[in-house]
C-alpha cells in the first residue's frame, strides 16, 4: 500500500512539474474559415494576437472554429485583435467572437474606402460598441505592437508601406524590372500587414495586399528581407502573389487561406512552385481553381468537402462567364482542422496538420535543412 502511494505521489509530483514548465515557444493557429482568414498567434507568456475573424455568412462556424484553437492555446482572451481590412470574410465573425472570449485591443488601418452594405452597416452598428469596451488603435506603417517575447512590425497600413527597411534587408530586388500591375479591389490594398520575428524565426502576414502595393513594399529595394513562413497569401488570388514579393522574401514555407473555390489560382500557384528555396506550400482546401495540376500532396491539405467526389480533377476548373451563375461551391460546414505551427527561437519550426496529424520540422539554414 505504502508502495502504491509512493508511486501516486511521484506522478503527481510529475505532472505538477509538467504543468508548471513554461511555454518557450510561439505557437500560430491557421484556422479554416472557408476562405477568409482567422490566423492566431500565441506567444511563449501566453499572450495572443489574432489577424481576422472569418466570414459574415459564417460567423457563428468560423467563431467557433476560432475558439477551438483558443482552448487549444489555453487562452481565457485575445489581447490583440488586427482587422485587415473591411471586407466581411475578414470582419464577419467579429462580434460572434467577442461573444465568447474578452477581446482587450482592437487594431486596423481607419476609415473604409470601399462603401458596401455589409461594410458600413458593421462599421456603423457593430465594431463601435466592440471596441469602445476596450482600447482602439489605427495602425501605421513602422508601428511595432507591443507584445513581450515578439518584435511585431507593422509594415502596411491604409495603402501606405514602410519606407525604411528592416534590419538587414534592403538590397535591391532583381524581380522588380518584369512586374506587370494587376487589378484591384479599394479595400485589399489598404490591408495592415506585419512582419513578426520570435528570435531567429521570421513570418508575414499581409491581408490581402495587391500586386501594385507589394510592388511599392519590395521595389526599388526589398524593404522586408527573407522570411521563414509566408501566411495567407491572400487566399492565393491572383491579384496578389507577384514575383516581387514572393521570390524576393523567399520563404521556406508558404500556408494558404484558400477556400474550395475561393483561391489556389494558377497563376499564384505558378509563382509560389517556382519561388526561390521554397520546401512547401500548405493548403486550407484542395482549389478546384487549381486542380489535380497545380495542388500539393494531400498531406499538407487540412480539409476536404462534406460529400467529396469519387475522383478530383486533373485539371484546372474554369470559371463561367460574365453573368453566367456557377454551381454551388462544394460545402465544408462539418469538422474543421486547421494548421498548427510550433516556432522555436533558434528558427526551427513544426508545422502539424491536425487532419491527420501529419507533421513536418524545418531547421534553421546550415543545420541538415535543405535550403
Amino acid at each position: 500500500m505504502r508502495a502504491t502511494v509512493m508511486v501516486m505521489s511521484a506522478l503527481m509530483l510529475s505532472v505538477a512539474s509538467a504543468a508548471a514548465q513554461p511555454r518557450t515557444t510561439l505557437d500560430i493557429y491557421v484556422t479554416d474559415v472557408e476562405g477568409g482568414n482567422g490566423t492566431l498567434f500565441v506567444t511563449p507568456a501566453g499572450e495572443s494576437v489574432l489577424i481576422d475573424t472569418g466570414n459574415a455568412n459564417g460567423a457563428v462556424r468560423d467563431a467557433g472554429r476560432i475558439m477551438d484553437a483558443v482552448r487549444d492555446a489555453g487562452l481565457t482572451q485575445i489581447d490583440h485583435l488586427i482587422l485587415t481590412h473591411y471586407h466581411g470574410d475578414h470582419f464577419g465573425g467579429m462580434a460572434e467572437l467577442a461573444a465568447r472570449i474578452p477581446i482587450r485591443n482592437f487594431i486596423d488601418h481607419g476609415p473604409n474606402v470601399q462603401p458596401a452594405a455589409a461594410a458600413d452597416e458593421f462599421l456603423a452598428k457593430t465594431y463601435p460598441p466592440l471596441y469602445a469596451k476596450a482600447r482602439h488603435s489605427v495602425a501605421k506603417p513602422g508601428d511595432r505592437i507591443s507584445i513581450a517575447g515578439l518584435d511585431v512590425v507593422v509594415v502596411t497600413s491604409a495603402g501606405e508601406t514602410i519606407k525604411t527597411a528592416l534590419p538587414g534587408a534592403g538590397g535591391a530586388n532583381p524581380y522588380c524590372a518584369s512586374f506587370k500591375p494587376g487589378e484591384n479591389n479599394a479595400e485589399d490594398p489598404m490591408s495592415v500587414g506585419t512582419y513578426v520575428t520570435f528570435g531567429k524565426f521570421r513570418t508575414i502576414h499581409l491581408g490581402d495586399l495587391t500586386k501594385n502595393k507589394e510592388f511599392e513594399l519590395m521595389c526599388p529595394n526589398n524593404r522586408i528581407g527573407t522570411v521563414d513562413l509566408l501566411l495567407g497569401l491572400h487566399h492565393g488570388q491572383s491579384s496578389s502573389n507577384s514575383p516581387v514579393l514572393v521570390h524576393a522574401l523567399r520563404p521556406r514555407v508558404a500556408i494558404m487561406n484558400d477556400g474550395t473555390r475561393k483561391g489556389g489560382e494558377p497563376e499564384t500557384m505558378k509563382t509560389v512552385f517556382a519561388s526561390p528555396g521554397l520546401e512547401d506550400l500548405w493548403q486550407l482546401h484542395f482549389s478546384l481553381l487549381s486542380g489535380q495540376e497545380y495542388t500539393v500532396p494531400g498531406a499538407f491539405i487540412a480539409n476536404t468537402f462534406d460529400q467529396p467526389d469519387g475522383n478530383m480533377p486533373v485539371g484546372t476548373w474554369t470559371p463561367p462567364l460574365p453573368g453566367q451563375q456557377a454551381p454551388a461551391a462544394p460545402t465544408h460546414n462539418g469538422k474543421s482542422n486547421y494548421f498548427k505551427i510550433v516556432a522555436q527561437q533558434d528558427g526551427t519550426f513544426t508545422i502539424t496538420n491536425t487532419r491527420n496529424n501529419f507533421s513536418k520540422t524545418y531547421r534553421p539554414a546550415g543545420s541538415n535543412s535543405t535550403r
